[in-house]
């Protein structure tokens, strides 16, 4: 039986897609990598849990669902990791949100907190990295982020 199409070329599965990269999922190991290239950056385990600072303020943490957390989502509760992760304000927030709720999320102990939590498995790396930057640049001191402003708007990458 010859299958329609057969003998024509396609892409190998192996051979790495400039779109297929961007599709990639994060994990912790990109949270970390991302987090602490950022300048002033730490990362701290606070109840168990890894969080990443600069100048001892929280901007991403990984956030385990809470028992009251999984009421409050009922069967929309995710599975895997959690990421929480600071956002400018809460018209963010709800931008993400309403946007990409397959990827973002909040629960009632984040009302009116200027935070959204993020299913790691499910947004794509070149997403984290920008994500992880802003909620960076949120808790900077002004003009540790002014500069790092200006180094990467120079930058042509």
């Amino acid at each position: 039986m010859m299958l329609e199409g057969a003998g024509t070329s396609c892409p190998s599965v192996a051979e790495p897609q400039p779109e297929a990269y961007a599709r990639r999922v994060a994990s912790w190991e990109d949270v970390r990598r991302i987090a602490l290239s950022l300048p002033d950056s730490a990362e701290r385990f606070v109840h168990g849990s890894q969080g990443w600072h600069v100048h001892n303020k929280g901007f991403v943490w990984e956030r385990p669902l809470r028992k009251a957390d999984l009421l409050a989502l009922g069967d929309a509760a995710p599975i895997g990791p959690v990421l929480g992760a600071r956002v400018e304000h809460l018209v963010a927030k709800e931008a993400l949100i309403a946007n990409a709720p397959d990827i973002y999320f909040t629960t009632p102990h984040f009302d009116g907190y200027a935070a959204v939590l993020v299913r790691l498995e499910r947004i794509p790396l070149d997403e984290l990295q920008e994500l992880i930057v802003e909620a960076w640049l949120t808790r900077a001191p002004k003009r540790l982020a002014r500069d790092y402003i200006a180094a990467h708007l120079s930058d042509p990458e």
